[in-house]
């Protein structure tokens, strides 16, 4: 069990750099790119198809260092200097040249997207075509299906080269994407939040230390959004001497401030990574920094941050299972609930507390819809952490919303089942709504 969670923790922990939808779109005409250019041929133009929800993810949001959003410089930027080697940091070797190259690979059309045929939520085909010096014709495709970087198989002039159901052995690199050796299809979901409590309280310090990764990255952002003018620039609003008399100088507003902060640099185009959760960098931030930034106030020590970090990830990763990768959900729910519960931890509360701080947030703000990936997602951010503080502070005081109230059940996985329904289920016809208005714009 042990290493079952600590497997699920570093699959779904990981450095992201750019929004993950756009990136994911990257990673994968990268990899197309890669398999055409080993027989030697150029790729000149390209095919993109992707399921709704990864459109409506990726069609507002800032592409770093570009100063441009969307997937067609994503794609493009993809083929230019995309490195599928880096998963989810696929762009990290983009220069000013890079960006000047693509730009005018756009202005050729040579990139063309569309909404896929596929009932997945999270879905995207890329196919890169190109001619030999016999003029014959050469396409690769690369799809990407469930996870932002789980390649399912990857198709070259009509042969399968890579299948996740029987990896090819003669490439190393092709090796990296088959499971590890742990099957952790539905390991989410099989656990529950007394599984990783005890988890939490028991697991070595040196197993769970490479989580102070989190803090690394996270905080980089925080610095960085905090300093410059990104977006809508909620966080460095919130801790301006002018508002002052507004906000005060808490633990809130410094939790508030450096969540968002983190947020409106990488939604803007920020070129640091974020450390991710369950496939977004949002999450990743909503789920780590309110924790680092009660644990710096507080004084806590690394061990102690470690496990809260710990906790929170796992939470949001145990909650996403029910709802899946992508939702009409904003995911900022999911992953302040874990915050909420890496703070009761900080502060000294158990098992019932933490249950506590859960049924909190979700009968807080359960309903809080996704409408893409964008800027405008700090203020979502900035949300969620403050109701992420506000509801430990209750659970701490011994206060939960009872199983009396709306969707909470007096059982903690229930109440999380029923989170997962309306998210997956209940607001299926809000995500087709969301992106029918998004694409009248």
């Amino acid at each position: 069990m042990k290493n079952k969670i600590i497997a699920l923790l570093k699959q779904e922990v990981k450095p992201a750099l750019g929004c993950t939808e756009p990136i994911a779109v990257a990673l994968a005409i990268s990899h197309s790119c890669e398999a055409l250019k080993e027989i030697n041929i150029a790729p000149s133009s390209f095919e993109v198809k992707v399921s709704a929800n990864i459109l409506k993810n990726g069609m507002g949001v800032g592409i770093p260092g570009t100063g441009m959003v969307g997937l067609h410089i994503a794609s493009a930027l993809g083929v230019i200097c995309g490195k599928s080697e880096y998963r989810l940091e696929v762009l990290k070797d983009m220069t000013d040249n890079c960006i000047e190259q693509a730009k005018a690979l756009l202005k050729n059309n040579s990139i063309k997207i569309s909404i896929a045929d596929s009932k997945e939520k999270l879905f995207i085909c890329a196919t890169a075509f190109g001619s030999g010096s016999n003029n014959k014709n050469h396409s690769a495709s690369t799809i990407i299906k469930n996870n932002h970087d789980s390649i399912v198989s990857i198709v070259r002039d009509g042969k399968e080269i890579f299948s996740s159901n029987a990896p090819c052995k003669k490439s190393s690199k092709n090796e990296d994407f088959a499971n590890s050796e742990y099957d952790l299809t539905n390991f989410s979901t099989e656990l529950n939040i007394k599984d990783i409590y005890d988890f939490v309280m028991t697991v070595p310090f040196k197993d769970i230390k490479f989580i102070m990764e989190s803090v690394t990255l996270n905080n980089a952002l925080v610095d960085e959004g905090l300093k410059n003018n990104y977006g809508l620039q909620v966080g460095k609003t919130i801790l301006s001497k002018n508002n002052k008399s507004v906000y005060g100088d808490t633990i809130l507003s410094y939790v508030i401030a450096h969540t968002a902060a983190a947020s409106d640099a990488r939604m803007a185009g920020c070129t640091l990574p974020a450390m991710s959760n369950s496939g977004s960098g949002n999450q990743g931030i909503t789920v780590t920094v309110p924790v680092i930034a009660v644990a710096e106030k507080i004084g806590a020590s690394r061990e102690s941050l470690a496990r809260a970090l710990t906790l929170s990830h796992l939470i949001a990763i145990h909650i996403k299972g029910y709802l899946g990768k992508l939702s009409a959900l904003c995911g900022c729910v999911i992953a302040s609930t874990g915050s909420a519960c890496g703070i009761v931890y900080l502060k000294g509360g158990g098992y019932n507390q933490i249950c506590y701080a859960i049924k909190n947030m979700i009968g807080n703000i359960t309903g809080m819809v996704c409408d893409g990936a964008k800027v405008g997602c700090a203020l979502k951010v900035a949300s969620g952490a403050s109701s992420a503080v506000q509801s430990a502070v209750l659970a701490l005081d011994g206060i939960s919303i009872s199983e009396n109230d709306g969707i909470i059940e007096k059982d903690i996985e229930k109440t999380i089942s029923n989170l997962g329904k309306i998210g997956s289920i209940g607001m299926q016809t809000t995500d087709e709504m969301i992106l029918d208005i998004m694409l009248c714009k």
